[in-house]
């Protein structure tokens, strides 16, 4: 397996840097990452945007699982992103915890949990990464 980079990861390209991801802490079996609230990040009534949270656990899984296949010559892509959104985040940072739940030949699945500063469960993730 490949080695784990160099963490926190500040400053991520691309789109994960346009919203804010932050990972600290990345291995083929859980992930910890989390985004500072910040206005641009807010839908119409104040409250995060839900793809916020999509955004974040895809990214997340889909890292973690490529880290953990790309020196076998395989990638890692998401296939399938189900959200379930508990509870709204309106400031503060966003908490995720990425955890692997099944690793396949050709599928991972991870479980995410979003939280908010309080500790308080606002949304479940449930990925399905394809390896390929």
């Amino acid at each position: 397996m490949n080695d784990t980079p160099p963490l926190p990861w500040r400053e991520l390209p691309g789109f994960d840097g346009l919203y804010g991801l932050q990972i600290h802490a990345l291995s083929a079996e859980e992930v910890r990452a989390q985004v500072q609230v910040r206005d641009e990040l807010l839908q119409p009534a104040g409250l995060v945007h839900g793809g916020v949270f999509a955004s974040m656990a895809e990214s997340m899984t889909s890292m973690a699982t490529w880290f953990a296949v790309s020196d076998q010559g395989l990638t890692a892509q998401g296939l399938s992103n189900q959200t379930s959104f508990l509870r709204p985040i309106v400031e503060g940072t966003i908490h995720a915890l990425a955890r692997r739940r099944h690793r396949g030949r050709t599928t991972w699945v991870w479980e995410v949990e979003i939280s908010d500063d309080g500790g308080r469960l606002c949304a479940l993730v449930r990925m399905t990464i394809a390896v390929r």
